[in-house]
């Protein structure tokens, strides 16, 4: 089988990429470079750099190709707060491209790198696939119109498909070339942020009043080589037209103070920090029900909070 892997130069896309290729699958790459990295992709793997709103590029990356791990777009939620209209563009729009060249090449199988964003402030801890769609922002909103697009498309031309919903993704993988790792700029993620924190820029801890067991946020994490495990399992339980939606995560969550105990205990010193006041909309706990994703497709993740930072600080070395 070959796979193409949308946005297959970013940190997660080429992680999948290196991946599947050890798994033995047959892999094209399709990305524009704006945020991935030419470099991340292997040597020997047929890639088109390209964009998902030029459709004759999605048809020449397509060639060939049995299946679609779509990872494309963009990702950034205080970015899609002041340009939504980018994201509806790419999220949105790109995403139709990539459907519509599908189906004209006769490609019936897609996993989707959707995202939890699509839940909003939940009402119910842990969040369930079924829990209503409420994003607050465009990036969230986006990737809810594209699940939505998705089972239009399953229902109305056979399209076989599953949407994977995360929060945060950490760590790294190490491949044959070397660590696989975030470089996003500007970083975002906790993780790395919390790990390059120095006393001439110090991480924050955005409120320590919060109802949690130490008073700090509790967000959920998710590995990115468990991710890619889960991908490749939704990959490989595709069957006849439909479009499943999966919860993934840590199944518990880690909270704002842990994930500096743990990058205290990685780095052998203690990382600076200032408590500071909360940041408005902020829930206090967000944590996803992976039970579906364990029951259906067997998955469950296998590296904790410690490996993802010590897995994130070995990739910076």
């Amino acid at each position: 089988m070959r796979v193409l892997v949308t946005g297959g130069a970013g940190y997660i896309g080429a992680t999948a990429v290196d991946i599947l290729i050890a798994q033995g699958y047959e892999v094209s790459v399709f990305d524009d470079c704006s945020t991935g990295h030419a470099d991340n992709v292997a040597s020997g793997v047929t890639f088109v750099q390209g964009s998902l709103l030029n459709r004759s590029e999605i048809a020449e990356a397509l060639k060939g190709c049995d299946a679609v791990m779509h990872f494309a777009g963009k990702s950034l939620v205080g970015e899609s707060v002041e340009k939504p209209e980018l994201y509806w563009s790419v999220n949105v729009g790109g995403t139709r491209n990539l459907l519509d060249e599908m189906r004209a090449a006769k490609i019936s199988k897609l996993i989707f790198s959707s995202s939890a964003a699509t839940y909003g402030e939940p009402e119910v801890l842990p969040i369930l696939e079924t829990a209503s769609n409420r994003p607050t922002n465009a990036y969230g909103a986006t990737k809810l119109a594209v699940d939505a697009m998705i089972t239009d498309e399953a229902r109305g031309h056979g399209l076989s498909a599953a949407s994977l919903r995360y929060f945060n993704v950490a760590g790294a993988h190490k491949s044959t070339r070397g660590w696989l790792r975030e470089r996003h700029d500007p970083e975002t993620h906790l993780i790395p942020n919390v790990l390059r924190s120095s006393t001439s820029k110090t991480v924050k801890i955005f409120g320590t009043d919060w109802p949690t067991k130490d008073g700090t946020c509790i967000r959920d994490y998710v590995h990115v080589v468990d991710l890619i495990d889960a991908h490749i399992k939704a990959l490989n339980s595709l069957g006849s037209a439909g479009h499943e939606i999966f919860n993934l995560g840590s199944g518990g969550g880690y909270s704002v103070r842990e994930v500096i105990a743990a990058a205290t205990q990685a780095t052998g010193s203690q990382i600076p920090f200032i408590d500071s006041p909360r940041r408005a909309g902020d829930p206090a706990v967000l944590i996803a029900d992976i039970s579906k994703a364990k029951r259906i497709l067997g998955w469950q993740p296998t590296r904790n909070l410690e490996v993802m930072v010590s897995d994130t600080l070995a990739s910076f070395e």
